[in-house]
């Protein structure tokens, strides 16, 4: 076996860069950790769900109060790898959820953000329109708006955490891949298998996205992996009234979601659109990464319902992968079975806004084997029901 690491991290997309920089920054008994990252494709790499010009952050959380403490911190992380970096990773543009007042995306969101005690504006469709004319909501759909939500560049904010855990110290190795790994009895560490070769460390660290179900098929969790496609267009008239509009979620009267992010410096090139969620499952190393012409098709017809001039000329589209759990929510925590293994995935197409904060965790889990961050609604032994 090669030289002993204290921690290997498995996968360095934007949960694994981040926890490659936070492990290798921290200290545990007076010295720095020894880690090890390893990454099969290059760094940076648009094969997994880290890429895409950029992810929205929002605080006002529908999909569950208690991640708001968990994105308040993440936001304080963001602007804190901003500055250690040199390197912009946030744009503050607002953010608009659109829908009918007592459907999943409104009534949620303003739950969470009455909970908390969050700054928003419950906007009718006379003031939606008037606000940001590009919009036509229908007259029995409102929008809550929250000033502080915005866009997160993914692909800046991996190489950032990449750049900042080499300057710790960190060993990173791209074009290895993980082709299992095993704990080593009485907790004595774990042993990994690559391409490259073995390696063993005293804890491993397990970040696999949408190669969960292959490296932790012995967590018992039933993850599925999605392909989902993101969509760029230039509006018609041009993207002048578009940059100044914020980040949008839409609900429609059947439940179906889609968002849009406006240009930004990031990413200038035209409006993105996607479905929130379009089931197209599929396993990492067989998905399809062809968009076809149905596909924009449908895109544009359900955005222009909403937002008439949008879908003028189509510029490109790409595809990334959900990595779900049944609930929807995340999984976080040690291993049940192997405490020297700590596993963060299934971040079901709402995780990235999290990643500084998910790194903390992990961190916290590996050197003191607990976190005061709220995440039992991550455990994997949770009852994994559906939502409604």
């Amino acid at each position: 076996m090669r030289t002993a690491h204290d921690v290997v991290v498995i996968g360095l997309g934007g949960m694994g860069s981040a926890a490659a920089w936070s492990l290798a920054a921290r200290s545990l008994a007076g010295r720095s950790l020894r880690v090890l990252g390893l990454e099969q494709f290059g760094p940076a790499h648009d094969r997994g769900s880290s890429h895409g010009g950029s992810r929205i952050i929002r605080h006002a959380y529908f999909e569950d109060p208690a991640y708001v403490p968990l994105v308040l911190r993440a936001h304080e992380l963001w602007e804190a790898v901003e500055r250690e970096a040199g390197r912009r990773l946030l744009w503050p543009t607002g953010g608009l959820m659109v829908g009918r007042p007592d459907g999943p995306l409104v009534a949620g969101s303003r739950h969470s953000a009455r909970r908390w005690d969050l700054p928003h504006e419950i906007l009718d469709a006379r003031e939606i329109r008037a606000r940001f004319p590009v919009f036509a909501p229908r007259r029995d759909e409102v929008g809550l708006f929250e000033a502080r939500a915005g866009i997160v560049a993914p692909e800046a904010a991996v190489t950032a955490h990449l750049e900042l855990a080499a300057k710790a110290g960190a060993d990173l190795r791209f074009g290895c891949r993980v082709l299992r790994w095993e704990a080593l009895p009485g907790g004595e560490g774990v042993r990994v298998v690559t391409s490259e070769g073995d390696h063993h460390a005293g804890h491993a660290v397990i970040c696999p996205g949408a190669w969960a179900p292959d490296l932790l098929a012995n967590l018992g969790v039933p993850f599925t992996v999605e392909r989902q496609v993101q969509f760029w267009f230039s509006p018609r008239g041009g993207t002048s009234p578009y940059t100044r509009l914020p980040i949008f979620i839409w609900e429609d009267e059947s439940g179906e979601r889609f968002y849009g992010v406006p240009p930004h410096a990031g990413s200038p090139d035209g409006v993105k659109v996607a479905f929130y969620r379009r089931t197209d499952v599929c396993t990492a190393d067989a998905v399809d990464r062809v968009v076809r012409q149905d596909e924009v098709d449908a895109i544009a017809r359900h955005v222009e319902s909403r937002v008439p001039t949008l879908p003028g000329t189509f510029l490109r589209a790409t595809t990334c992968l959900y990595t779900n759990t049944p609930d929807r929510h995340f999984v976080i925590a040690t291993h049940p079975d192997h405490p020297q293994v700590t596993v963060a995935c299934g971040f079901s197409g709402h995780g990235f806004k999290f990643v500084p904060v998910v790194a903390e965790i992990l961190t916290d889990l590996v050197t003191t084997g607990r976190t005061p961050h709220p995440i039992a609604l991550f455990d994997p032994r949770r009852d994994f029901r559906p939502p409604p």
